[in-house]
């Protein structure tokens, strides 16, 4: 009995060791290997596209074009600008398929239909609220709302299609920009999501309750509507040191990630956010005013300094304390234009299998399971097809953007498994610009796939001839809150974008390239003749 006891024990603690060593001991080892900075030459593999502009494509095997970490800029050669440069680049020129029905989401007629019977339910809206208002003798401040069939808005959902919101070069972009920057406010209300939660708490006005403020939706006087999101964590205070402009850390909880994510997602080519402007608005005039929800009315006030603010009631965020301040009337946030109505283009949310448990309770199981993704391989819709590619991109994105945030991603409905995903929730972006979470990146390295063209492009944006912070930099000069980000947070993009190529490094090292980059340029053999170089399409 005493030897059968002491054989049982022995093979308990070798269990527990073992699962020691397994959950808690390897994922520390391979964490602590992440931080290495070893290069290894890899070899290259026949996907390149030439030189253009005298700025070459890089190979996949070059893993040591990194910029100088020391916060100066190099400047082209030519001095020209480096972000028209980074456009021009072949890999940012890559031929699309030829679009049909079925690879848009909307059609001219069918989004033309839902605008008519928009403008038609407005106008009969404001017919009633307009009687309403003249029997209780109150001042209605309307606007003229115009149908225009050509508005930058409905370009910008005409285009959206299988494999992103936009194309490359879509001149409604732009021209979407300037319209929520400058356009006419003639309503505001609550958002939808908002409002889907009345009766969730002991309270009439309520907001969701991840946030601590409101978010209004804005419609505009051609009918296009954006969602204001304001600034809300202290003033913006700006202080001068020497030639560089400097935000003080809690201006970047709510206002800068929104604007700062649609233009980066632009330069990744990645284009799944929806485009995003700053602007000034005037909350007495441009927002109570044209407030039609007497519950949203009921929030505003001055403040003893004089100032319009207004503050959400519900469960968490009761006290007037937690408003939003105006000054005296003048706010800054972003406008994030809205995607087509769910009644037109359905689309689904998905929690991220790579969910953080937001507990200090549990652990979800790829925190403690290095070998996670093998499971989520054999899992539809994982199991084949781009998802995890895709989730592997947004990984990415949220890492250079030090968003830790992501527990959902939404798909359009009309794509199926193959369309690509929307990345909508960016309001956690840009915490320490001194500290890079690296989990993060698990997908990345818990899977070591990546894309080809997704590796060729971050290759691109850490040559000196570019550097992704000197293309931030100028690409978020027009916005007209500028300046968006600090110079902290901007170098931080290079030091974060190495780490990036230093996982994929260490992948390739281990695996191969073959195991790990995922080839999704596709030849063709048409259009020879074009100068901008190798044409294909982007899966």
């Amino acid at each position: 009995m005493m030897r059968r006891d002491r054989l049982f024990l022995a093979a308990t603690l070798t269990a527990i060791f073992s699962a020691d060593l397994y959950f808690i001991l390897l994922p520390k080892l391979r964490g602590m290997g992440q931080g290495s900075g070893h290069f290894c030459p890899c070899g290259s593999i026949n996907l390149t596209l030439p030189s253009h502009g005298g700025l070459a494509t890089p190979q996949l095997s070059n893993w040591t074009s990194a910029p100088p970490l020391d916060g100066t800029t190099s400047e082209p050669a030519d001095g020209g600008s480096k972000l028209r440069r980074l456009f021009a680049h072949p890999l940012y020129n890559i031929q699309t398929p030829v679009l049909g029905p079925e690879e848009r989401l909307l059609q001219v007629e069918q989004l033309m239909e839902y605008y008519r019977r928009k403008m038609s339910r407005w106008e009969r809206h404001m017919k009633l609220y307009s009687e309403a208002a003249a029997f209780s003798n109150i001042t209605l401040t309307s606007h003229k709302v115009t149908y225009d069939p050509s508005a930058s808005w409905l370009e910008f959902h005409l285009g959206i299609n299988r494999y992103a919101l936009y194309s490359r070069e879509d001149p409604a972009i732009p021209q979407l920009l300037k319209d929520m920057q400058s356009m006419t406010v003639v309503s505001s209300d609550y958002t939808q999501d908002e409002k889907a939660l009345k009766g969730a708490c002991d309270c009439t006005q309520v907001v969701k309750p991840s946030g601590h403020h409101l978010k209004l939706a804005l419609k505009m006087q051609n009918f296009a509507k954006a969602m204001f999101k304001p600034m809300s964590r202290g003033t913006r205070r700006l202080q001068k040191t020497s030639s560089t402009l400097l935000i003080s850390r809690d201006t970047m909880q709510r206002l800068l990630p929104f604007t700062w994510t649609a233009s980066f997602c632009r330069i990744l080519d990645f284009r799944r956010v929806p485009p995003v402007a700053g602007r000034l608005v005037n909350l007495t005039g441009e927002v109570l005013q044209v407030t039609h929800n007497e519950d949203l009315r009921a929030v505003f006030f001055t403040s003893p300094a004089n100032n319009a603010c207004f503050f959400a009631k519900c469960l968490y965020v009761c006290k007037t304390e937690y408003a939003v301040c105006g000054g005296p009337d003048l706010l800054e946030g972003s406008l994030s234009a809205y995607l087509p109505g769910l009644s037109i283009a359905p689309r689904i949310s998905i929690p991220n299998p790579w969910i953080r448990s937001y507990t200090f309770t549990g652990r979800e199981e790829w925190e403690v399971n290095p070998f996670y993704c093998d499971t989520i391989k054999q899992l539809y819709p994982y199991n084949s097809g781009n998802r995890l590619l895709n989730i592997i991109d947004m990984s990415i994105f949220d890492f250079l953007t030090s968003n830790m945030d992501r527990h959902h991603y939404e798909i359009f409905t009309k794509f199926g498994d193959e369309g690509f995903l929307l990345h909508l929730d960016n309001a956690k972006g840009f915490g320490k610009h001194s500290q890079d979470e690296l989990s993060i990146l698990a997908p990345l390295t818990q899977c070591c796939m990546i894309k080809s063209s997704t590796l060729m492009r971050l290759q691109l944006l850490a040559q000196p001839e570019l550097r992704l912070s000197d293309v931030m930099r100028e690409s978020l000069e027009g916005d007209p809150l500028q300046p968006i980000l600090t110079e902290p947070h901007l170098l931080a993009l290079d030091r974060r974008l190495q780490k990036v190529l230093r996982t994929v490094q260490r992948c390739v090292r281990r695996l191969g390239e073959d195991e790990v980059i995922a080839k999704d340029f596709v030849k063709s053999t048409a259009r020879p003749q074009a100068a901008a170089g190798e044409k294909g399409k982007d899966s």
